[in-house]
């Protein structure tokens, strides 16, 4: 790895002994986050064979809209998750928060694993589906501001970036994973067999999160160290300070995360679907495509990540916002006039680019604009709000404004909608790149 990532100048004075120990961090975090963005996307995958065996009463596009809704429940959680995993993680530790998103993941995977479908339970079987939702939305609400929060403290002020990519770079990895179990399981399978049994190998397999993700968080290095006295010392609620001593740079953060959040939702996990009911494409080509997003994410992010520490935060999201949403229409426009694979994988390379360039170092930025004691409360709040605002029913909208106006293309109208607004939240952030974070006065204004 420090082969292909060369020491920076700046940390090149750092002992032997700490730089292992990040790498250990960006290994133990990159799996463990992985397996569970693995656990949590695989649903979007699948959604249209979800759709027939748990919502048949319904017409094909009533199963798909209720699919992706629930699908977008799960999101539902991600604020509460954020809040009350996000302030365990400041009070007892990061590493003891990340252990308990593994087990929560890993219950969600089981109960969608081991349902039985409408056709033997009836409406009891959708119930249970929303109910796993809601418990891996409460999961990951808590995992993305622990597990990167983690990464960050344990990074220097010249390599914060390129520390926090992995955690980006680990959700690709998650989703490559289930794009690639899923569509293998899809060309391999006949339908009837997708549809008996075929679609709950993914969750079975997801539930190995459990004792994997134990045993590599095991090894992680704590990055948040309390003294017995401060832990048994009343402390005021951190939902509080964030809210009360950070509340402009909440909502601005939260308004900034927009268009990352929508491009993430509409690109990786409703273009699936999109290139399959809207294009024609088999299943297996439109999840290649999935898998190639995530590809491109685990393999670029690192890189972006050290770009940003030279360049800065806020100037690579700009630039990378304002590709995006000049491509998103003409990407349409041409997918739709050519709805061939080749197409189909160069809109999404050229999309996946431009996500990962906005997303690696907007990540970074959040949890570095707030103080040690709040990091992974604040970072969670923000991040977890944001999804389930924009993110999580970014499909369940995108569905809508298609069958609404009858036109293919209303998804990259509201994807380079949303891209604009997400720059207005940009405006009032303050870039923290190359500085020490916990430095006194360090979190003191927002602009």
């Amino acid at each position: 790895m420090s082969a292909l990532f060369p020491a920076n100048p700046a940390s090149s004075a750092i002992p032997a002994a700490t730089s292992a120990s990040r790498r250990r961090t960006i290994v133990a975090t990159t799996i463990g986050n992985g397996l569970e963005f693995f656990d949590f996307t695989v649903y979007g995958f699948l959604a249209l064979v979800i759709g027939k065996l748990f919502f048949p009463t319904f017409d094909s596009y009533g199963q798909l809209l209720l699919t992706v809704a629930s699908f977008g429940v799960g999101f539902i959680m991600r604020p509460l998750g954020g809040i009350v995993i996000g302030a365990y993680a400041d009070r007892a530790g990061r590493k003891k928060a990340m252990t308990l998103t593994i087990f929560l993941m890993a219950l969600g995977c089981a109960l969608i694993a081991f349902t039985p479908t409408y056709a033997a339970i009836g409406v009891a079987a959708p119930i249970v589906i929303v109910l796993a939702r809601l418990i891996q939305g409460f999961s990951a609400g808590g995992e993305v501001g622990a597990s990167t929060t983690l990464l960050v403290e344990h990074a220097t002020p010249a390599n914060r970036g390129y520390m926090a990519s992995w955690q980006f770079a680990s959700q690709g990895l998650g989703v490559m994973l289930g794009a690639v179990v899923v569509g293998g399981l899809s060309f391999s399978l006949t339908p009837q067999a997708m549809q008996s049994w075929g679609w709950r190998v993914p969750f079975v397999l997801g539930m190995l999160i459990a004792p994997v993700g134990m045993y590599i968080r095991r090894h992680l290095e704590e990055s948040l160290h309390i003294s017995p006295e401060a832990a048994a010392a009343p402390r005021e609620s951190s939902l509080k300070i964030v809210c009360t001593q950070h509340g402009r740079t909440v909502l601005a953060a939260i308004l900034s995360l927009v268009g990352g959040t929508t491009a993430a939702y509409v690109v990786t996990f409703y273009m699936p679907t999109y290139a399959v009911r809207e294009l024609g494409l088999t299943p297996s080509v439109a999840l290649f495509g999935a898998a190639l997003t995530g590809l491109i994410s685990f393999a670029l992010a690192p890189f972006v990540g050290r770009l940003s520490d030279v360049v800065g935060r806020k100037p690579l999201i700009l630039w990378s916002r304002i590709a995006l949403a000049v491509l998103i229409y003409p990407g349409f426009l041409w997918l739709n006039a050519s709805p061939t694979p080749a197409v189909l994988f160069i809109v999404l390379g050229a999309l996946s680019i431009g996500l990962v360039a906005q997303t690696v170092p907007g990540i970074t930025m959040l949890p570095e604009m707030f103080p040690k004691a709040v990091r992974a409360s604040g970072m969670s709040l923000v991040y977890s709000v944001g999804v389930a605002l924009f993110g999580g029913f970014a499909p369940f909208i995108s569905t809508w404004l298609l069958n609404a106006t009858g036109s293919k293309l209303a998804p990259a109208w509201y994807l380079v909608a949303m891209t604009v607004v997400s720059l207005l939240g940009l405006v009032w952030l303050r870039d923290h790149t190359g500085r020490d974070i916990d430095a006194a006065g360090a979190h003191a204004a927002a602009a």
